[in-house]
């Protein structure tokens, strides 16, 4: 594939994230999250034409959320509107990394629907985050990953989220089967653990990968690998900065990895090593620009 004027669609969710201001934890700072809104505001920052497929409410977060998406260049033409709230995700951070309570209930979040007949005009349809696994958005994430898989490149971040609020068998399992489908995996350690417990993360990216599959796999600070369906893994050392925020930082790495793949890469997921490192060095990069602030918008490596 070749990149094209239609770039990237992104379908899931954009909702709140209630951050604890630091030095003050009652405190909590309204923030506009969720990993697919954050991945398509990624890749507008980093120049890839990039389209966001959610639902947006009928409420002062959701004003906010289309301002932020707005403003970073996201084209909005295949949002879904509704007069319903917004979802609310209360951060929790923590030594292990940010935990979250979720608030999904009748809200307009995840009222999206299926994109079956827009994922051909792309040239790779992003799907995961909670979307994939929450009423009613779930059915409609799966059927616009199966017709991406037929005719575009699917790219799937299972982001796997655990909470009272979320069914763990069924949603583990609709995100296997996601990751099954897609051409594009990018997952952490700890997502591949929890898909499959039984399998070292090391084993079942590889196995993903001799199916055809591209493979990212991130490790926080120990840095990220790359898995191509030919040839031997790839490791990068993660960015050595001064870490403030970790929230985002997956999504600005996905982000990053995407848009190289659709500048340098020509949507190959077969790279060479040395090709594989570029990627992963790139949303290395991209990831730490999100890691030393306070939010979760990236920009583009001052050498790319």
């Amino acid at each position: 594939m070749s990149g094209g004027p239609d770039g990237v669609l992104v379908l899931g969710e954009a909702l709140i994230d209630l951050v604890p201001v630091p030095g003050e934890p009652e405190i909590l700072r309204v923030q506009p999250g969720g990993a697919p809104a954050n991945v398509a505001v990624g890749l507008a920052r980093l120049g890839m034409p990039v389209a966001f497929a959610g639902a947006l409410g009928g409420d002062g977060f959701a004003r906010a959320i289309e301002r932020r998406l707005g403003d970073a260049g996201v084209d909005l033409t295949l949002c879904a509107r509704s007069e319903l709230p917004t979802a609310v995700a209360v951060a929790d951070p923590g030594e292990k990394g940010t935990g979250y309570h979720f608030h999904l209930q009748d809200t307009a979040t995840f009222r999206l629907p299926e994109r079956t007949a827009e994922a051909g005009r792309y040239d790779a349809v992003y799907v995961g985050g909670l979307a994939a696994v929450v009423e009613p958005a779930a059915p409609a994430v799966a059927l616009t990953a199966q017709a991406a898989a037929r005719h575009s490149l699917l790219v799937v971040d299972p982001n796997v989220r655990q909470d009272r609020t979320i069914e763990g068998g069924r949603s583990l399992g609709l995100l296997r089967e996601l990751c099954e489908l897609a051409h594009v995996v990018k997952a952490s350690d700890e997502d591949l653990l929890r898909l499959w417990p039984d399998t070292d993360p090391d084993e079942t990216s590889r196995r993903l990968a001799a199916g055809g599959r591209l493979v990212v796999m991130t490790r926080g600070a120990g840095g990220a690998m790359a898995y191509t369906p030919a040839g031997p893994p790839v490791s990068v050392p993660a960015v050595p900065v001064q870490v403030v925020n970790t929230i985002g930082a997956g999504d600005a790495f996905m982000a990053g990895a995407l848009t190289w793949l659709g500048t340098s890469g020509g949507w190959d997921r077969g790279l060479s090593p040395d090709r594989a490192a570029s990627m992963l060095e790139f949303a290395a990069q991209v990831a730490a620009s999100v890691v030393t602030q306070t939010g979760t918008e990236p920009t583009a490596p001052a050498h790319a």
